[in-house]
This record gives structure tokens, sequence and C-alpha cells, in this order.
């Protein structure tokens, strides 16, 4: 396995004391850059004429590689740390998000209109003309963020509250890209059924349900009765958002090795919630071959452990993930680290496409491969092509809530794609840029209106 790269979220904050003399800053770094760290910052907090202490601001690739870094530090002759923070952690003390009013409360008469007595006359209004809720309240720009704790990131089952850092963060970007005032709701239940009930029983106040981090096949189930019982449009980011993105990047991936969707043969390793996902959303785009893996191997006919979501794409063929990779044009990965091998990635057909998702460590480094494959993309934000489903479900939600869906199709989710795609022009289409930045203030806006678009289309729209 290749060493990971330092990046911002394995960052620390050193602050150190050193002798006030030339050279000594250039001993500090030299010792972390030998210990493989990567410095951002270096401020100067106080001086003298004997000392100088500075924060240095270094990244990391990991909590152990974050600790030898330290410990090289604190090995210098001459060099006191003073003390070393982590700012990840730093920025998620007190929570990430709060909740601000739109409004402010000057006087006596602003008071009796926002509050009591005035607020009666609105809540009147709305118990006689229900649909006046979405004009009236944050109804229409809402969106409950809702998990059990059961697969939080690549973690597994952390409970809600250790999935709530997650959700803060969820409702975060909804907002910044957005501009969706979204909420985490996290449940102390992974009964299916309160779940259910639970969601029903709190939807009266959001204009749409995000649901996040619910361990497949229960999240299958979950997502369906939600969609049917209610009449706000219901999207699974593990399974919509993924699947959206992986396909916007894979048109134009398609586009650089001249291939098409229907003649390539794919090949998924994950067979959750996001890899069946992605299949059932590339099938409606076109494709034709899809091999899916779990860590059994090959979806296969023969075998007797499939689910029912997972016997919708057995095949013929039975075997390794190895197998299944030989003569493929495409893999994509959403299962776990470095089960791919350079070999497999030599045994793809000509110009391969690899996208290795798996996050933070992907099924292969890209540094293995550099000279084998077409086109290669990963979950991460420190290498060309990140696959990320900020870079969706924000701009699905907006265009959802601005036309009043009342659910969500899987045009909308095509449409999206075909958006995000198309924002990559053909000038700058490259083999490291086939999807957009997640700070490309295009997105959002561009998926809004083809999700739009495609609810009026299905009749779903409302307004």
């Amino acid at each position: 396995m290749v060493s990971l790269t330092p990046n911002p979220s394995f960052s620390l904050m050193v602050r150190v004391q050193l002798p006030n003399q030339a050279g000594m800053l250039a001993y500090v770094t030299m010792a972390i850059g030998e210990a493989g760290g990567n410095i951002d910052q270096i401020e100067v907090i106080e001086r003298t004429l004997k000392t100088i202490i500075r924060d240095i601001t270094i990244e990391a690739s990991s909590v152990e590689h974050a600790e030898a870094i330290v410990t090289a530090l604190k090995g210098l002759e001459h060099i006191k740390v003073l003390n070393v923070s982590d700012r990840t952690f730093n920025l998620h003390r007190g929570g990430k998000i709060s909740v601000q009013s739109k409004i402010s409360l000057k006087n006596q008469s602003d008071l009796a209109m926002a509050y009591t007595p005035g607020v009666g006359r609105i809540c009147t209004a709305i118990a006689e003309d229900p649909s006046k809720v979405y004009s009236l309240t944050i109804k229409s720009n809402t969106v409950a963020i809702v998990t059990d704790g059961s697969a939080v990131l690549g973690l597994g089952n952390l409970g809600p509250a250790g999935a709530l850092p997650v959700m803060e963060g969820k409702a975060m970007l909804f907002k910044e890209f957005g501009g969706i005032d979204a909420f985490p709701i996290c449940l102390a239940t992974q009964d299916t059924d309160e779940i259910v009930q639970t969601v029903k029983n709190i939807a009266p106040v959001f204009g749409g349900v995000n649901l996040e981090d619910i361990s497949a096949p229960r999240c299958f189930e979950i997502e369906a009765r939600l969609q049917r019982e209610l009449d706000i449009p219901i999207f699974h980011d593990d399974q919509h958002g993924t699947a959206i993105v992986s396909l916007a990047a894979l048109y134009n991936a398609l586009k650089l090795v001249n291939k098409s969707m229907e003649s390539v043969r794919i090949v998924i390793n994950g067979a959750g919630a996001a890899g069946l996902a992605i299949a059932r959303l590339l099938q409606k785009a076109g494709a034709t071959q899809i091999v899916i893996c779990d860590s059994r191997g090959i979806l296969s006919h023969s075998r007797s452990d499939l689910t029912d979501q997972k016997k919708e794409f057995a095949v013929d063929q039975s075997g390794s993930l190895a197998d299944a990779m030989v003569g493929a044009d495409v893999f994509m990965g959403v299962s776990a680290p470095g089960v791919v091998t350079v070999d497999m990635v030599k045994s793809m057909a000509k110009d391969p496409i690899v996208f290795a998702m798996a996050n933070p460590i992907p099924e292969i480094q890209p540094e293995l491969v550099t000279d084998d494959v077409a086109v290669m993309a990963t979950g991460r934000s420190d290498y060309p092509n990140q696959i990320n489903n900020v870079l969706a479900f924000p701009g699905i939600f907006r265009g959802a809530l601005d036309c009043g869906a009342k659910t969500m199709t899987t045009t909308m989710f095509l449409e999206a794609a075909g958006a995000i795609a198309s924002l990559i022009t053909a000038a700058d289409l490259n083999r490291e840029y086939i999807v957009p930045s997640v700070f490309d203030e295009r997105v959002a806006t561009a998926v809004s209106a083809a999700v739009q678009r495609a609810a009026r289309a299905d009749g779903v729209a409302t307004r």
C-alpha cells in the first residue's frame, strides 16, 4: 500500500519555542519534512531576544502519522513543544451549525407580529388552507437529515450520537451549496417500523427528507415506504447521490476513451446501498453489461446467499473480483481499501476507467496505476476527479423544493447527472478533469434547473 498523502483532515497546530537564532526554524521544518508532514502555515506568536514562539500548521495522513511527527519534534535538541492541538477536533467543538432568526425583534410591535398575538392569525390561515404552510413557514426550504447511525461513513454502526457530527456537516453543505435550511435528526432506534413512523410524525415541519448512513438492506425499505406514505420528496443520499455523481463522471470518462454506455462492460465492487443504486441508474442510462461483486465475489445465479436486492443483478458468471475484472472497461468501487491489485487493473480492457471510491483509503492507490488507466477517480479531495455527493444533493433538493415536487424520480436523477457532466466543456475535458469542483458555483444552479424540468415532465411538480 502506498503511503497516503497528508491532508487537512489530520491537521495539527503545534506551538513550539525555538532559540532566536538563525537556522533554527529550518531545523524544525526539516524534521517535519523528514517525518513526512506537510507544512501549511507558520505564524510568529511571540519574540524575545532569546526565544521565538511559533504556531506551525502541519498536515498528516493519519492519527498515527500525526503522533510520529509530534514525537519527532519533541526529540529535537533546544526545541520545546508547548502545545499540540488537533485542528479538526477544534473545528467541531461546540457543534458546527446554529439556528439564526431571519428577522430582528427590536420592539413590542415586532414581538406582537412574530409571536403572540399576531402569530395566531397565521396559524388559523394554515389550518383553514394547509397549502399555505409552504408560503408562511420554513417548510418550503427545510430538509430533515435523518439517520439511525447504523452505517456512518465507512466506520460502521456508531449509533445516533456518533453519527451527529456527519449530519451537522451535511446541514452545513445544504446551506452553503443549496441555500437550504437542513437539520440533523439522529434517531435512537434502528427498527425499520419505528424509523418510518418517526419520520412520518415529524414530516409536517419539513419540505423534504434526506436519509443518511442507514445500513442496507433496511435503507431500501425505509426509503420506499416513506416515499409511498408521504407527499414530500425522500432521498437516500448514500444511494442516489453517489449514483448521480458516478454517472456524471462516467459520461465524461467515456467521452475521453471514445466508448459508449451501451457497449462497455462495467464491474462494481460493493453490493450495498451505493453499489446497487449505481447499477440501477447506470442501467437507466443505457448500460447493458454490469457485473457486481460483494465480499464473496460475483453476484451469481449459482449463489444461494443473495438478498432480493442482490438477486436483481445476479449473472451467469461466477468467481472472484479478479475474475470479474478481466476484460472490463470500467471498474467502480464502493467497497473496501486495497481490494484491487495492479495486476487486476492490467487485466482490464484497453483504456480502462477506474473509479476507486472507498474513503478514505481507495480500492487501489492512484499512484500504483497512473500509467495503466485512461481515467482514474476517487472519493478523496487530494486526488483529481473527486466523486463527491455534494455535487448532487444540494441542487437536487433545491430543485425539488422550488418546484414543489411530491417525490423523487429516476428521470430527475438522470437529468441531474447530465447537468453535472455538461459543466465540463469539450475543450476542458481531460483525464484529470471529468467532474466539476464542488466549489464551482454553477453546479447547484444547473442541477436544480435540470431537476425542476424533469419533475414537471414526470408530473410530480406542484408549481
